[in-house]
């Protein structure tokens, strides 16, 4: 019996000791986030108090995921030589980008968003989501930048034929989908929408390899990736 006793009490100081950690760490998620800070509203925290100090009427956020941030890697003076401002991060879905356009874009009282978002979605990063509800998450960005009187951009999800961190899931057909539906709302809502997939596709509907992308990323785009989407971008923002 005192056996029996002894093993309960491990059995729920151990349990006890197993809880504590969990919520005493910082569980780390797609996007960059925490269970504390799923959209990472804390990344660009301390830089977006600098831009709201020093207003610039031409400032243009470009908003979204991996391929937003790593623009900035490959080809900084895009960002640097322009009122450009690259509030993109790794992983991220459409559901952490609606929480974070406030802080990262409404609040510095840009010109202009550019919003490139999607991929994640359909990679699943987050989870499960419909083409449908990946679109309106963009929709709600664009919705709340028109009623803060900031110009939209809205670019075609990139082309992919699959994703090295999460095969099988044939996204192909699904970023056509995606991109249907944001050109329709685009036209009839009179806002720009950024074709970069007709000029950056393969017949298969991937990422050109190896002009825009390596064989083993199919995903980002490589520097002549990035320079033929500033060509587009600039040519459509003067």
């Amino acid at each position: 019996m005192k056996i029996k006793i002894i093993n309960v009490k491990l059995y729920f100081l151990l349990s006890f000791i197993s809880i504590n950690m969990i919520f005493s760490q910082e569980v780390y998620i797609a996007g960059g986030g925490t269970l504390y800070d799923w959209a990472n509203l804390n990344r660009f925290k301390e830089e977006n108090k600098e831009l709201i100090k020093n207003p610039n009427t031409e400032r243009v956020v470009f908003l979204g995921n991996s391929i937003t941030e790593g623009w900035s890697n490959f080809d900084p003076d895009f960002f640097i030589k322009n009122p450009f401002v690259n509030r993109g991060i790794s992983g991220q879905t459409t559901p952490q980008m609606l929480i974070r356009f406030k802080p990262d874009v409404v609040n510095l009282i840009p010109k202009a968003v550019v919003i490139l978002a999607g991929i994640n979605d359909i990679a699943e990063n987050t989870g499960h989501i419909s083409i449908e509800n990946i679109a309106e998450n963009i929709i709600s960005m664009s919705e709340i930048a028109k009623s803060n009187k900031i110009d939209v951009y809205i670019c075609s999800t990139l082309p992919a034929i699959d994703f090295p961190w999460s095969p099988g899931l044939n996204p192909a057909p699904k970023v056509i989908q995606l991109n249907s539906i944001l050109k329709k709302y685009c036209e009839e809502n009179k806002i720009t929408y950024v074709d970069y997939y007709s000029k950056m596709a393969d017949k298969k509907g991937g990422l050109k390899v190896p002009d825009f992308t390596s064989k083993d990323d199919l995903v980002h785009p490589n520097l002549e990736g990035y320079k033929l989407m500033e060509k587009i971008i600039l040519k459509i923002l003067k």
